[in-house]
């Protein structure tokens, strides 16, 4: 593995260093209404060599109309400029040579079709990785081996994104993320990241924004970072529409969108649902445990299999109104849903030994499990935009609404082979409810050329309340109420914030940037017994400056401070006793983790879109919140006794620090094949006082290969490793994941139908890992199915309705630029 990520990395640097002595042409110009002199943005830009009749590169124009061809090398070319209802414009003999590499054509007029379209098809190539000065945007439009998959498998292809094979996301090796859909926070991630992640079909998703650097004006929570998810929408005139079914071994998928603007006035609704079938996991535990002398041991085997399903579906409306130009208003609705079913049984060995191997006590039981998980989410929000007459002032309005039911349900019977024990077993049910409300304000003003000024202000309350209701089995057979487990608590937290960021052009824009500052005051209640929750204030700076050295080439450095509010499950001091020797319970005193974190990074743009990304990254983080297990022969909660458990809980238990850096590269081999791969590695440092300093080397690599067939059918294979941890206490698996994938399109391009495969040659994953105490060793192995194979169909159809410029008749105004 060394050497496979040595070569790649001297592949893309022999690359870069072959490329950047060529000198390399560009093309601008600004596409507008040749009646109303607006702008015109998605413009289809489309660029040919002479002689040639398919084209080589593709882009979209801008918000305001403008675009640029970068990369060209001294030739003749052709360019074509297309949008709906507009006739194509073609201009030849656009000339680069080295007396005139760069070429401004200007204001580029399309002129309105006479005839309204009754069908109309969109095509526009977009790159699959784009590095911008605030954020990478990943786009999923050719990605293959994602199609019929959920919102991780999309994930797992993002440079400095890791999910492990329980559905746990790292950013930089960090898994304190804060996620949004579509910029807006949602309750649907509050009850489960993982299990929400994986109930978003990858066929609704359009992009996935990564913001390892986030600005004054995002929140300041999530040490990680925060990853946006950005889900498909249309704002084109006309109706469109896109149905995408899958079916497979393992998981189902099935999407619905239809879209339709006419004028000034657009709406659009969604449907989404996934299944995935029942798989089986099969896990083994090990654990001995020793008193202070280790003159006595005991070991539990624990050996089971544990059925598994989960479905969820998501339904959605959204609206745009564009009541002036300088004047819009959106609205949007969805509701989510999605559940989960686990059951299982698992043989337990308990045997007590002197250290000369004598067995002096032996206790052999079955334990049968099951658990099932609901959460259903209701978000709305009502966003307002006002432009002024000054260029890029304007003002925006948002207020998010979303709210949360969940309900948890729980039981385990143990059962003994000897009759001198009794049976035992526990039952429980937690419905809760979340509801959380967001209202921002923003506020940005050019203050002269190259100085923009952003002021900005937000409200986030959060309300939950739970109800947990716990019933023993009583020696006749009959669940008795369990009042030490029985209970209600209400949680409250109110975040108050307000934050001041410029961006600036220096030194004849030599260096361009973004800084602010952002205050945030937390406020939490909970009516935990005897515990007060203080209140806190924090100022967190950020700052990101970039060099241009090129308009293909430059380089970044960024610095931001953030921090991780622990959340209410962890601070919950209920028990979890759903396995009675494996217990964890929540910390009410836990503290906001604090993290300091700087990157430096280099982007490097090649003809015909190979891409080079180079990044390093330092993060120290103070009040480190991490898990913790310690062992105990016997435990008292609420005056019942449990024998051999480890307990786990999060502490602050003292510092982490993470070194690293990443390595991502594009490039087209020939013209047909395209390589994709990223390589990430680094160290992370973990010290905290009386445990001592844990140091371990972490390292990811993945690599995509794409080969076009022919114009209408490609192929993908995509090979994912992630190598083992080490934590505190312990050591997480290692894991590789490959898929491979075929799509053929036909109808013009308007539907496809694909083949995927995910690990067919290796029915389960073996997932080995560790943790040790003072008094304890433990080994836990599962064996994962990941096998699977599936079969995926999309359909795309758009109708016109209205001609261009309909709508000037009702209302005398301009058609807005779309």
């Amino acid at each position: 593995m060394r050497y496979f990520i040595l070569s790649l990395f001297l592949l893309f640097s022999f690359t870069a260093v072959a490329q950047l002595s060529i000198v390399k042409g560009k093309i601008t110009g600004k596409v507008i209404d040749s009646e109303t002199k607006l702008p015109i943005e998605m413009a289809i830009v489309s660029i040919y060599r002479i002689g040639e009749t398919s084209a080589f590169y593709d882009l979209s124009t801008d918000r305001n109309g403008v675009f640029s061809i970068n990369n060209l090398l001294n030739g003749d070319y052709r360019i074509t400029i297309d949008f709906i209802s507009y006739q194509t414009l073609v201009l030849n003999s656009v000339i680069i040579k080295p007396t005139a590499i760069a070429v401004n054509l200007g204001n580029v007029l399309l002129v309105s079709s006479s005839n309204e379209l009754d069908e109309v098809k969109i095509v526009a190539k977009t790159a699959t990785l784009q590095n911008k000065i605030d954020k990478m945007v990943y786009n999923t439009s050719n990605d293959l081996t994602s199609q019929g998959g959920v919102a991780t498998d999309v994930l797992k292809k993002i440079p400095m994104v890791s999910i492990d094979i329980d559905g746990n996301v790292e950013l930089q090796g960090n898994t304190n993320i804060r996620f949004l859909i579509n910029g807006k926070s949602s309750s649907i991630f509050g009850a489960s990241v993982s299990e929400a992640l994986q109930s978003i079909p990858a066929s609704q998703i359009k992009s996935v924004e990564v913001i390892t650097s986030p600005g004054a004006k995002y929140d300041a929570s999530g040490t990680g970072g925060i990853i946006n998810i950005v889900l498909k929408e249309s704002k084109i005139q006309g109706i469109n529409s896109s149905i995408n079914l899958s079916a497979g071994t393992r998981l189902e998928n099935g999407s619905f969108n239809l879209n339709a603007r006419k004028g000034n006035f657009g709406v659009g609704i969604y449907f989404s649902g996934n299944k995935q079938l029942k798989t089986i996991t099969k896990s083994s535990s090990d654990r001995v445990s020793y008193n202070i002398a280790k003159d006595s041991i005991d070991r539990l085997y624990q050996n089971g299999v544990s059925p598994f399903t989960r479905s969820g579906y998501q339904t959605g409306v959204n609206f745009n109104w564009s009541i002036t130009e300088k004047n819009e208003l959106t609205a949007t609705l969805g509701y989510n849903y999605f559940a989960n079913n686990t059951s299982g049984m698992i043989s337990q060995n308990q045997i007590s030994s002197l250290s000369d191997g004598t067995i002096f006590s032996e206790i052999i039981s079955e334990r049968n499990a099951t658990s099932n998980f609901k959460n259903k989410a209701t978000d709305w929000s009502l966003g307002y935009k006002k432009a002024f007459e000054k260029e890029d002032q304007e003002l925006n309005v948002l207020i998010t609404s979303s709210y949360g039911r969940s309900a948890n349900g729980a039981g385990q019977q143990t059962s003994y082979q000897d009759a001198a024990y009794s049976t035992s077993g526990l039952q429980s049910t937690n419905p809760g409810q979340d509801h959380q409300v967001e209202l921002s304000l923003d506020f940005v003003r050019p203050i002269v050329k190259g100085f923009t000024l952003d002021i900005g202000s937000k409200i986030a309350l959060e309300d939950i309340n739970n109800n947990v209701v716990t019933d023993t089995l009583a020696v006749d057979g009959s669940y008795v109420n369990n009042q030490g487990q029985t209970y209600g608590f209400k949680y409250k937290r109110n975040i108050y914030a307000a934050y001041l960021s410029s961006t600036f052009s220096l030194f004849n824009n030599f260096l361009v940037g973004n800084a602010g500052l952002r205050y945030e005051r937390t406020n939490t209640t909970a009516n935990f017994v005897r515990v007060t929750i203080p209140d806190y204030n924090i100022f967190a700076p950020s700052f990101t400056v970039q060099h241009q050295f090129s308009d293909d080439n430059s380089i970044k450095f960024a610095y931001n401070y953030r921090i991780e509010r622990p959340d209410y499950e962890e601070l919950n001091p209920f028990f979890n006793i759903s396995d009675p020797h494996n217990i964890s319970v929540g910390n009410p005193f836990l503290k906001p983790e604090i993290s300091n974190r700087y990157e430096l990074g280099y982007n490097k743009n090649f003809n015909n879109g190979a891409n080079l990304y180079l990044s390093g990254y330092y993060r120290y983080n103070t009040d480190d919140i991490q898990p913790l297990t310690t062992f105990h022969s016997t435990l008292t909660i609420n005056g019942t006794d449990y024998t051999d458990v480890t307990l786990t809980q999060r502490y602050n238990i003292g510092s982490q620090t993470n070194i690293g850096a990443s390595v991502f590269g594009s490039i087209s081999v020939y013209e047909k094949l395209n390589l994709r791969s990223t390589i990430e590695f680094g160290e992370r440092t973990n010290t905290a006082p009386g445990l001592g300093s844990v140091s371990g080397f972490v390292y990811r690599a993945n690599l995509n290969l794409s080969y076009q067939f022919e114009p209408t059918m490609m192929g993908e294979i995509f090979g994912n490793y992630r190598s083992s941890q080490k934590n505190l206490r312990g050591e997480r698996p290692a894991s590789f994941l490959y898929n491979i994938a075929v799509r053929k399109q036909f109808l013009n391009k308007n539907a496809s139908v694909g083949i995927t495969m995910t690990n067919p040659f290796s029915k389960y994953l073996n997932q080995r890992s560790t943790s040790y105490g003072e008094s304890f060793n433990q080994v836990n192995v599962k064996e994962v199915p990941v096998q699977s194979f599936g079969i995926s169909f999309s359909y795309k159809f758009g109708k016109l309705e209205f001609k261009k410029g309909e709508s000037n008749e009702s209302n005398g105004q301009p058609e807005p630029a779309f």
